[in-house]
């Protein structure tokens, strides 16, 4: 990776864009998403919720300056229901999945966020589901959740690191998005984001206006003619497939920064 140098004034512009990025999610929140959090858990409309989650996300990625660049939705069958198996480096990774996966989507979260005011007892409505490995029981129930939610035609997106990672990083997948595909027969789609960490990095405090490019890569089965394929072969090979397009990208920015370098050379 190449080290981005900044001007004081571009770090101070990056700074105003990230709080003013959050002060948009932050009114979204409790003037529009906690008054239909309480009405639509009462009216059970995962719909009409979703809806309004959609437009909440699309408003915030145009608030921080942020388009994103899709790839790979041929990859998709229309009517199937999957789940998106993702690495994460920015926040702009979660919007830009809800957004533009290509399906109506649900999304598994920490179990932490349960205790989150407004958004923990909301989660259910949202379509967010936390899978508590160490609670069998609630691990049973979550994927049982999980299952139903598919039936209603939706799909479900994991950040499988577990946490953003740092940029450069790729970190171990944990299991839980292969559990929630094998217990739900659904095929994975490995999906890739990259250039996210460049525009809200983690610990970076600052946001920058650009593209984000997300890859949806061709579906990796979970199913065979025995039944169940097994979950370390499947966490194996959607891992190498989210590395190996990293790795891809990454030679692509390396080789157009030696380009540029070597066309100044020349103008000297």
């Amino acid at each position: 990776m190449f080290p981005v140098r900044e001007s004081n004034k571009s770090r101070l512009f990056g700074k105003l864009r990230y709080w003013w990025s959050w002060l948009v999610v932050g009114t979204i929140v409790l003037f529009i998403a906690a008054p239909l959090l309480v009405y639509y858990r009462f009216k059970k409309k995962r719909d009409a919720f979703f809806a309004w989650c959609d437009w909440g996300a699309r408003i915030w990625l145009r608030a921080s300056g942020v388009t994103v660049n899709v790839h790979g939705l041929e990859n998709l069958e229309k009517g199937r229901q999957y789940v998106f198996v993702a690495n994460h480096r920015s926040y702009l990774d979660t919007a830009s999945l809800y957004v533009f996966a290509g399906r109506r989507i649900g999304l598994v979260a920490k179990k932490e966020l349960l205790k989150v005011p407004i958004f923990g007892p909301g989660m259910a409505v949202a379509n967010v589901i936390a899978i508590d490995r160490t609670n069998r029981e609630r691990a049973k129930e979550s994927l049982e959740t999980a299952r139903q939610i598919m039936e209603e035609g939706y799909s479900f997106g994991v950040f499988a690191e577990g946490t953003r990672a740092m940029p450069g990083e790729l970190l171990p997948f944990k299991k839980g998005a292969i559990h929630l595909a094998l217990q739900t027969k659904a095929a994975i789609i490995p999906v890739v984001f990259t250039n996210s960490d460049k525009l809200m990095g983690k610990r970076t405090g600052v946001a920058y206006p650009g593209a984000v490019q997300m890859f949806l890569l061709p579906a990796i089965e979970t199913q065979n003619e025995s039944g169940d394929r097994d979950l370390m072969e499947i966490l194996v090979e959607s891992r190498r497939a989210v590395a190996n397009v990293l790795a891809r990208e990454n030679k692509k920015l390396i080789d157009s920064n030696h380009g540029i370098e070597g066309d100044q050379q020349l103008e000297k």
